[in-house]
């Protein structure tokens, strides 16, 4: 009943909705960074109840699955394989008792997801199954995967697994990626932060017409970029202040950063922007090296997006609900 880490990956870790709640007391939210990939990714596998996934950064582990389960990787477009037989992303794929999944690197995107039928019988933390690696929190100690873990599936729901034992199955449908991952390297909607009429103006000016570039040095923390930097009229000494992911800092180095799913619950940095919630996935999936440009939003424009998104994601989950056969 367990999945065995033959190899780990790059910063693979088990993530679900995130820590809600804890603020107040210093506790960030952690969860998936890309939230529809890892909703849709349960959905496919027939998860209802926020199960944890796995998600995994520019290069996927490589797991031995010991019972016959269903999968479903979502996210950037991953190289996946058991033996000679590649399997495609943005379906539910069943696995006999036995299978080694081979996850590789990414043609593009930065994060991919692992569901499971089932979930990961993770303990929760303040009730999550996620782990923030940056404050050790959640599953593992609050670590990333390591060669060796074994990792417990959850309790899935009694109906049998389609397809006969011990062959591998691809269901004959699936969903369009497209809506849900961003290919294009379109611009982030980004509104005014409380310190954005403290920049000077060049910086003004730049924040919404300059690139940026994302560095090497990004994770799920911040992402950091690289590229004209901006610079305040005047220095400002100020106290810590609340901060949530989406909130673009800007440093002494006049290099900004865009906090990202570990987010701090405060920061005493100016905040010059905040990226519309919407656009959070879409960061999630930039990697280093990957341009990062914004243009301007309002609060009513980035609210309205954000509901519009919540209203397809959901007539999409109930879609699947309805099509997914598991008898």
């Amino acid at each position: 009943m367990s999945v065995i880490v033959i190899k780990p990956g790059l910063l693979s870790s088990l993530q679900d909705g995130g820590r809600v709640g804890y603020a107040a007391l210093g506790v960030g939210r952690a969860g998936a960074a890309d939230w529809p990939a890892w909703r849709l990714a349960n959905a496919l596998v027939g998860n209802t109840r926020g199960e944890a996934a796995l998600e995994f950064t520019l290069i996927g582990p490589t797991l031995r699955f010991e019972q016959a389960t269903a999968i479903a990787l979502t996210g950037a477009p991953v190289d996946a394989r058991v033996g000679d037989q590649r399997l495609p992303g943005w379906t539910c794929c069943v696995l006999p008792a036995g299978s080694v999944l081979h996850l590789g690197g990414m043609r593009h995107g930065c994060r991919g997801y692992l569901a499971v039928r089932g979930g990961f019988a993770a303990t929760a933390v303040l009730g999550s199954q996620s782990t923030d690696l940056n404050a050790r929190i959640g599953p593992l100690d609050g670590r990333a995967l390591q060669a060796g873990d074994r990792l417990e599936l959850g309790v899935a729901d009694p109906a049998p697994l389609p397809g006969s034992a011990g062959a591998l199955r691809v269901l004959r449908w699936g969903i369009d990626p497209q809506p849900w991952f961003d290919y294009g390297q379109v611009r982030l909607a980004l509104s005014r932060g409380h310190h954005f009429d403290r920049l000077d103006d060049n910086a003004q000016q730049a924040l919404f017409k300059a690139s940026f570039t994302l560095s090497k040095d990004s994770n799920r923390v911040g992402s950091r970029l690289d590229g004209q930097r901006l610079h305040l009229r005047q220095p400002l000494e100020l106290i810590s202040e609340a901060t949530l992911p989406g909130t673009l800092q800007l440093p002494p180095s006049g290099q900004p950063i865009l906090l990202q799913a570990e987010a701090p619950v405060t920061g005493g940095y100016p905040r010059i922007g905040q990226l519309a919630a919407v656009d959070l996935p879409r960061l999630a999936q930039r990697r280093p090296g990957d341009t990062v440009c914004f243009r301007e939003t309002t609060l009513d424009e980035a609210a309205q997006r954000l509901a519009a998104r919540r209203l397809r994601l959901q007539r999409l989950l109930d879609h699947i609900e309805r099509r997914l056969d598991f008898a």
